[in-house]
């Protein structure tokens, strides 16, 4: 079954009879770490609402090295935690591995597919959300050039790009646009010298607004900027307060809505796949008082207009993993 662009109502975790405890649920963290500030920290936090909401508790391990993926999920699944929330693309393997051994057991994979009865995939239209932090980072832009650095040079991560470099674009037809991957292995994730080294060749060739998709190495990359006086972008989480004043807004992918959502449902969770898009509001961008000075009132009802566009079907953003190539440049 597919589930589209909305969650069912969140249902209360059901025990497994009368006088028996209600199972705990648990979280499988990606590599990168849990304080990433990013993408498994979404996650972090969606489980804390939680907590904070209900009284409950939940298991969590983390994986620190590729060889744990299956390994870490197997021990999770014995441990009897129900349902399971495993982030990363990277585990859709690891699922179809794994999940056919504990049919009664849910898991809820993040940011993949995985079609199996017992697995409810969670994706997000992350080309939409940055299609509209592009808008505001070409409207920022002083002088007419903006880049984008990612993470793993995935064609989930070239989403997030092409969908920046289309806003940029839309906003500003003559905006140049430079993008750099930081390599082509987990690694990618979590290396903020290498972000830091990227970022500053990038405002060397011009660029005064960065948006980075790229986990942990993303710290780097604000760093850069923040220490030459040019934007950046925060994505996942809402990272505006790092660097008050400087992160011109975050590309925000509520991923702790989908943990929330898991846990909330609990082992009787409906599986299939769930499509978080900005009609769902499952990726927007972020406005606080950290950066509401920076964004005028102009860019605002710029940015506003083409996410009611987006919303209604009225303007479709390319998205590069259903079409490898990008319309945008």
């Amino acid at each position: 079954m597919t589930l589209t662009q909305k969650f069912l109502g969140a249902a209360a975790a059901v025990a497994l009879s009368a006088g028996m405890a209600v199972a705990e649920p648990g979280l499988v963290i990606d590599l990168g770490g849990k304080f990433d500030k990013s993408f498994n920290e979404a996650a972090y936090n969606g489980a804390q609402r939680w907590v904070q909401e209900t009284g409950g508790t939940y298991r969590e391990i983390e994986m620190q090295t590729e060889a744990q993926r299956e390994q870490f999920v197997r021990r999770m699944a014995e441990a009897g935690a129900n349902p399971i929330v495993v982030m990363g693309f990277q585990n859709a393997s690891t699922l179809e591995q794994v999940a056919p051994d504990y049919p009664d057991t849910r898991f809820v994979l993040i940011d993949a597919v995985a079609e199996l009865p017992n697995v409810r995939s969670v994706v997000f239209t992350e080309h939409e959300g940055s299609y509209l932090v592009g808008m505001l980072a070409a409207m920022a832009s002083e002088t007419g050039t903006v880049s984008f650095v990612g993470g793993m040079d995935i064609p989930l991560i070239r989403r997030f790009a092409c969908g920046y470099a289309q806003g940029a674009r839309a906003a500003d037809p003559d905006v140049t646009i430079i993008q750099n991957m930081t390599g082509t292995t987990p690694a990618a994730w979590n290396d903020p010298v290498r972000g830091g080294e990227i970022a500053r060749a990038q405002i060397s060739q011009g660029s005064d607004v960065i948006f980075s998709a790229a986990g942990g190495t993303g710290i780097g990359v604000m760093q850069a900027a923040v220490d030459a006086g040019v934007y950046a972008i925060g994505v996942d989480s809402n990272q505006n307060y790092l660097h008050p004043g400087q992160i011109l807004t975050s590309m925000v992918k509520r991923v702790d809505n989908a943990v929330y959502q898991a846990f909330s449902e609990g082992p009787e969770l409906e599986t299939g796949v769930v499509v978080m898009n900005l009609a769902a509001e499952g990726v927007g961008f972020a406005l606080d008082e950290h950066n509401e000075a920076l964004i005028t009132e102009e860019m605002l009802a710029a940015v506003n207009a083409a996410s009611e566009q987006i919303k209604a079907g009225e303007l479709v953003v390319h998205d590069y993993m259903s079409d490898d190539s990008c319309p945008v440049n």
